[in-house]
Order: structure tokens, then sequence, then C-alpha cells
């Protein structure tokens, strides 16, 4: 993996918000987050920044809103064409009697107004399909908006990620300003030697508040498995500063390093992944105070 702020800036935390990754992508975001204390803090962050967002601009149906469409729909079902269903129940319950004896008086009220009632039952019947057909097309629009509202509410989380992001670039973005427009500031040029000609970059230290950056003009990509220090030369004696990140020894952004107490000169070397205790030759670049 590479180091964690750049892990941090690649964007796989907000999705890891968001609820976009694979569980497999889920879980190696969880364990890197376990992994660098850094991470996680950015993660919960973002998740906090995530929600505080939501519930700024959501608008949720009122609740119940399913139950009482659905409930409404039913209702309308079976309560259509009342006048044929107690019609039609008293011809089944007339053809439910009995047989009469031979010989007895046979009694059959259903025959008196057999054709009326199948009018209004034909009637009823027009009326019981003509609104399950206009039920069954209202529940197909519900359905259809209920989707667009889904949909909307994606489109939403996406357009909250898209402004974390781009609100944490403009605050970056601020702070390297302020720090280059600080008079406290001193600019150490860090030169290349003849190990890396080519490289160059400088060094803005702060002897007050201690505080070190680096802006990185030209470094060689790193191969695999290398990662580039910074070293402030006190006295004679290295201490380490910290790693560049791939985006600032691209000399993508000004990045902050280590807290310096007192330095006369800094150096660049080129390290295994993380760092190293002591730093190892050749020196790539370098600048005296």
């Amino acid at each position: 993996m590479e180091d964690p702020q750049s892990y941090i800036e690649s964007g796989i935390l907000e999705q890891y918000a968001l609820g976009l990754l694979t569980p497999a992508e889920r879980a190696a975001v969880e364990a890197e987050a376990a992994r660098h204390p850094a991470i996680a803090q950015e993660l919960a962050a973002g998740q906090l920044a995530l929600e505080y967002y939501a519930d700024a601009h959501a608008r949720e149906l009122p609740a119940g809103m399913r139950d009482r469409v659905l409930t409404k729909v039913l209702a309308q079902v079976g309560s259509a064409a009342p006048v044929a269903s107690a019609s039609l129940r008293a011809d089944v319950d007339a053809l439910a009697q009995p047989q009469s004896a031979p010989g007895e008086a046979v009694v059959r009220p259903l025959a008196a107004a057999t054709p009326a009632r199948r009018g209004w039952a034909i009637a009823a019947s027009v009326a019981l399909l003509l609104s399950l057909i206009g039920n069954g097309w209202l529940y197909g629009r519900w359905q259809s908006a209920d989707h667009d509202l889904v949909a909307l509410q994606e489109d939403q989380s996406r357009l909250a990620a898209n402004t974390m992001v781009v609100e944490k670039k403009l605050g970056d973005a601020r702070q390297q300003n302020a720090v280059l427009r600080d008079a406290e500031f001193r600019f150490v040029a860090l030169a290349g030697t003849p190990a890396a000609p080519a490289a160059h970059a400088r060094v803005l230290f702060n002897a007050v508040s201690r505080r070190v950056y680096v802006d990185v003009q030209r470094l060689p990509a790193p191969p695999a498995g290398r990662q580039y220090q910074l070293w402030a030369l006190n006295k004679g004696k290295p201490v380490d500063a910290g790693v560049l990140t791939v985006a600032a020894a691209a000399g993508e952004r000004l990045e902050r390093m280590k807290d310096i107490a007192s330095a006369q000169a800094f150096a660049v070397t080129l390290e295994p992944v993380g760092g190293s205790a002591t730093p190892t030759m050749p020196i790539r670049a370098m600048g005296t105070i």
C-alpha cells in the first residue's frame, strides 16, 4: 500500500462512507484503518461530515407514506361493486339450499329477479375491472416515482462526496498559500547530487514554530518498494523529518513534514517504503540554511 496520506487522498474513504464499495473493498479499507490511525481518523471524520450533509439536505418522505398508499389501493379494490357482491352472494345462497322433496312447494327467489341481477352483475364487473386497471396503473406510477426518488438520493450522495473532496483540496490550497506568504519561514534550496543531478526541491523551515514543509520541483520517480525521505541535519547528526507521499514527490503539492527543533541543513535520500531510522547513501538532494 502507498503511504497513509496518499491512500487518504485517493478518494476511497469517501466511497466507503457512501457504501459504494464491494464487501472485499470495504474489508480492505477497514484493515488499513486498523493499521494506520491517520486513516482511521480521516474515515471517521468523513463519515461524520457525510451524516451532517445528509441531515442538512435530505428530504425524506413522510413516515408511513408507503403503508398508507398500499392500504388505500387495497381498500379501493375491496370496496369495488358492493351491489354486485351482495347480489351474487344472495344467488349463491339460494343455489346452496337443499332440493325440495317431490310434491313440496319450491320457492325460487333467484328466478324472480334474475335479468335485473344479471344486469347489475355485468355493470359491477365492468366497474371492478376498470377499478383494478386504474389501481394497477397508479401502483406502477408510484413504483416508478419511488425508483426515481432512490436515484435522486444516490445522486445527492455522490454530489456530497464530490463536494467534500473539492472542499478538502481548497482547504489544502489555502493552507499552502498561507505558508508561502508567512515571513517566518526560511526557504532552503535543495540541489541535486551526482546520484540525481536533475533533482531540485526546497524546504520551508520555521525555527519559531518548528514547522517544516517540502516543495518538490523535480525528483526522479522512485522505483517500486522505495520512497523519498527528508532528513534535517543538526550539528552533523541526521534527524528523521518524515517520508514524502507520492503526490509530494511528484511535485503536486506542498507537504508538511515532521516538526524540527533545530537544523543547519536538509537532505533527501531514497529509502524503503515507510522510511528508515538512519539515512542510506547516496543523498539525492541537499541544501544548507
